[in-house]
């Protein structure tokens, strides 16, 4: 499959998936564009690819910051808060990886967004 035809693949399925999601369904969608682009940039630092490693790890941020961005920190209470300081810490970390070109951090991001993602099934299980 060219990298054209898989493009407008993921771009459908990314429209279908969110057309008539919960906002609970829509984190975990974001949560697994994150992990993927997490792994792309952790191939692009493997592979010496610093242009697509920067544009990956930039769409990681991206997301980061919107995931963040849409915690309700005036009555989230203590919880939201910790995951707000945890998403600005991911978010550092990703930028220490593409300064240092260290895979490390990336590992160290996605344990912590996989755990985080976990959390959200947790909560969808419970609530559906």
């Amino acid at each position: 499959m060219s990298h054209d035809a898989y493009q407008s693949y993921q771009t459908v399925h990314l429209h279908a998936q969110t057309a008539q999601a919960s906002p609970l369904q829509l984190v975990l969608v974001l949560m697994d564009g994150l992990l993927d682009e997490l792994a792309r940039a952790r191939a692009h630092i493997e592979a010496n690819r610093y242009e697509l490693k920067a544009a990956s790890l930039d769409k990681c941020v991206a997301i980061i910051n919107g995931l963040s961005s849409a915690l309700d920190l005036e009555s989230g209470g203590e919880v939201v808060a910790n995951l707000a300081r945890l998403y600005d810490y991911c978010a550092d970390r990703l930028y220490q990886a593409g300064v240092a070109l260290d895979v490390a951090p990336l590992d160290e991001v996605r344990g912590l967004l996989t755990q985080i993602r976990g959390g959200w099934q947790g909560v969808q299980a419970r609530h559906g």
